[in-house]
């Protein structure tokens, strides 16, 4: 397929760039800037210059490509506006083609518990934004649209992404890391080269209106994630939980999010789409990979 990509420059979408070269399909990829231009065409992409608020541009692409996939996020507090804005353009460019759409939410919208696929909607503040376009997309496969949702775990990988947001954390007066929440709460993962193959997966052989948790099935407590993070920058492990109120002082509304205690397996992917995740898990990456400093 000739697919058209935004966000190939981000952890989740350059992932999925380099996934769908592997599997042989050619990649078209939106580009704001220079910067990402340069990154794009060394990966191996076609840049398609513009950006989200491009929405001719964005229905052009659409229209040329035989699927699109959509990782980009603003991260700016506009994502809303900018994704309805794109699906205003993309879904009806590929109205009536049976063409692959493949769009981006996050577990989030789920809330609190142990859940899959069908477990009802909760979501934060924070992503509470997601579910109306959700809905949206998986609508559209009424109008002849091979649409997908995926909703992605916390993504790492490559020292990038929210781990970061511990990693980071700071130290109390007596040198232990200093969690987001109590760290009793389980994060649900996913390694981002992982997911890059459950979305060129979705792209060739999810069924119309499909809905997919991207999770890899590991599960650790912020605590076991904080412990990893401080042995992986040199610390002893010591690890000391924070109040709501003191997280949301530090984080703000993503607060909220991450103190979600969360679990999830991800089978539905690997049964219905033969997904295998094979990559390290997060306490790996954290002790002793790409977020551990020499």
């Amino acid at each position: 397929m000739d697919v058209f990509l935004t966000g190939g420059t981000g952890l989740v979408g350059s992932s999925v760039l380099s996934a769908l070269l592997a599997d042989g399909h050619s990649v078209r990829a939106l580009a704001r800037s220079d910067t990402s231009a340069e990154a794009l065409e060394a990966a191996g992409a076609t840049v398609v210059r513009g950006d989200l608020t491009d929405t001719a541009v964005l229905a052009d692409a659409a229209r040329a490509a035989d699927g699109v996939i959509h990782t980009a996020a603003a991260a700016d507090g506009t994502d809303a506006e900018l994704d309805s804005g794109l699906l205003d353009a993309v879904l009806d460019a590929l109205a009536d083609t049976g063409k692959p759409y493949v769009h981006t939410s996050g577990v989030w919208v789920h809330g609190a518990g142990t859940i899959d696929e069908d477990t009802p909607f909760d979501a934060p503040q924070l992503t509470a934004w997601r579910l109306p376009l959700n809905a949206r997309v998986r609508a559209a496969a009424g109008d002849g649209v091979r649409s997908v949702v995926i909703a992605p775990g916390i993504v790492y990988g490559r020292g990038q992404g929210l781990p970061n947001v511990v990693t980071s954390g700071p130290r109390d007066a007596d040198g232990a890391l200093v969690l987001p929440g109590s760290g009793d709460q389980h994060w649900t993962t996913v390694a981002a080269d992982d997911l890059g193959r459950l979305y060129a997966l979705a792209l060739v052989s999810a069924v119309p209106g499909s809905y997919y948790l991207g999770v890899n099935g590991q599960n650790p407590t912020v605590r076991e994630i904080g412990e990893a993070a401080s042995r992986g920058t040199g610390g002893d492990g010591r690890v000391v939980g924070s109040t709501n109120e003191e997280t949301e002082a530090r984080l703000g509304v993503l607060a909220g999010a991450l103190e979600l205690d969360q679990q999830a397996t991800g089978a539905k992917a690997r049964a219905e789409l033969g997904w295998t995740p094979t990559g390290p898990s997060l306490l790996e990456e954290l002790s002793s990979g790409s977020y551990a400093t020499p």
